[in-house]
């Protein structure tokens, strides 16, 4: 069986139909340099790489793509080969699409809830200077930052990601959340804590998550801009979904903010990395200390999670 070649998070694709609302979000809000390639793509950068979030125009309000990069165009062909092995029917992608990406090519399968998983190597690079309100992101070796996934199957998902990417678990979490009893499952590539986690309901297995992903996570440099950054969203009137607070396991300082499409962006600062004596904890509290609601969703709002909750025990995950 051809060895799974070390992974990390590369890129992030967005579908919406709020690309000026993006725009702001990410830019004044985030603080993230961002290019309007036209009037139906926005392309965001937080390093060397010239494409790192894209926002293209469409009607999901979600994420549709999440790119994995290997080390190199080897680490790709191995990565083609196990996968293959492992059964998984791989797509090539078309020029136009690898170009939107800023990567030379790609193969992707539709992994969980259709959400594509992508796989690529040698992503293009600039010299041009970023222009943000931020000091920087931490990318290199641990990759972009991390993504959540929220499943009524978290055994199989996290069994399948670990079959398939490589990944292994970091810890675990169990909390009380809006109700809910939850647990959660970190699971590292790289260096960094975690690349993936999955969140799933204790006991009757539901989701009422209308995206793919629950949130997706940014790591700036300094502690100062993520407190910025949380004053600036929370000045524009975006709804914070978490407070500043610090994680247990990573221990890394982070808020949440929902974005124009309806899933979480987190930013965080200096999370712990995986080391060779890692050992594998479980936890009790997302949190150490902070990272309190601040916005009550409406009634609306409540009654369609519950909707979607109901519907979900009768659906195919």
């Amino acid at each position: 069986m051809t060895e799974v070649p070390s992974l990390k998070l590369g890129y992030v694709v967005i579908e919406s139909e709020k690309i000026d609302e993006w725009y702001r979000f990410a830019a004044d809000g985030l603080g993230l340099h961002v290019n309007k390639l036209s009037p139906d793509l926005l392309a965001m950068r937080v390093d060397d790489r010239e494409r790192r979030l894209l926002v293209q125009r469409g009607p999901a309000e979600d994420v549709v793509a999440i790119g994995w990069e290997t080390d190199k165009f080897e680490g790709l062909e191995a990565m083609r080969s196990h996968l293959v092995e492992n059964s998984v029917e791989l797509t090539a992608g078309s020029l136009q699409a690898a170009a939107i990406r800023g990567v030379e090519s790609f193969v992707s399968f539709p992994a969980h809830k259709g959400l594509a998983f992508e796989f690529f190597s040698n992503a293009m690079r600039t010299n041009q200077p970023l222009f943000s309100k931020t000091g920087g992101f931490v990318t290199g070796a641990g990759g972009l930052g991390h993504v959540v996934l929220f499943t009524r199957t978290p055994e199989l998902l996290v069994d399948d990601m670990k079959r398939l990417l490589g990944a292994r678990l970091s810890d675990t979490i169990t909390d009380k959340l809006q109700g809910l009893e939850m647990r959660f499952w970190f699971l590292h590539l790289n260096e960094r804590h975690h690349s993936l986690a999955v969140a799933a309901t204790e006991g009757l297995r539901v989701d009422p998550l209308r995206t793919r992903i629950q949130h997706m996570m940014l790591e700036a440099v300094n502690l100062n801009d993520v407190s910025d950054a949380y004053e600036r969203c929370k000045q524009m009137g975006y709804r914070i979904a978490m407070g500043m607070g610090q994680h247990p396991n990573d221990l890394g300082v982070s808020f949440y903010v929902v974005s124009p499409s309806g899933f979480e962006v987190e930013l965080g600062y200096e999370p712990r990395k995986i080391g060779d004596d890692w050992q594998v904890k479980e936890y009790r509290g997302i949190s150490k200390w902070g990272h309190k609601p601040e916005y009550k969703p409406r009634l609306a709002e409540k009654l369609e999670a519950a909707w979607r909750a109901l519907k979900s025990i009768f659906e195919k995950d």
